[in-house]
């Protein structure tokens, strides 16, 4: 079984494999997000990417393009912390971290067959869809009804009382 740091990979390992998985036929999947404190919106975004081919790979934000989505005192979980829990997920096979504000790059580099995208999107909001469309990559809007969020999870705790 392998590890979920096994799982962590460099854009130049990760294309070299996914070029081994395109050679058995492999359909690679690609989501992408910042999943600062990992919630369960989260996991069944990432089942439902994983349904959609034979493998899935997912960008994390680092650090330094998660301050600049989300605001002052994000992230909440460092780059490492969250490479790590998603890696953990058994619906994960590869997870890449990336700065860049989008995922165009990405994109680019490694050729996915499908590009996933979280309920809060839809075909026409996606920021890459141009990019996935040139490159003939497929976008799948995939997951449950975007009804939870790190940003909300945060409010709720702050609102709670303390002893």
């Amino acid at each position: 079984m392998r590890t979920a740091a096994s799982k962590i990979v460099t854009r130049d390992v990760l294309r070299e494999r996914l070029a081994e998985h395109r050679r058995r036929g492999q359909r690679i999947v690609f989501a992408n997000g910042c999943f600062d404190t990992l919630h369960v919106g989260h996991v069944r975004y990432l089942e439902g990417a994983r349904s959609e081919g034979d493998l899935l790979v997912v960008g994390v934000n680092a650090d330094s393009s998660v301050c600049a989505l989300k605001g002052p005192g994000r992230p909440i979980l460092d780059e490492n912390a969250r490479t790590q829990l998603v890696a953990a997920l058994k619906s994960v096979d590869y997870v890449v971290l990336f700065a860049e504000p989008n995922v165009e790059v990405l994109l680019e580099t490694l050729r996915p067959d499908v590009h996933a995208k979280g309920t809060d999107y839809t075909a026409d909001t996606v920021p890459e869809g141009a990019v996935a469309a040139r490159l003939g990559i497929r976008v799948a809007i995939v997951g449950d009804r975007k009804d939870h969020s790190t940003r909300e999870l945060l409010e709720s705790i702050r609102k709670a009382p303390h002893e």
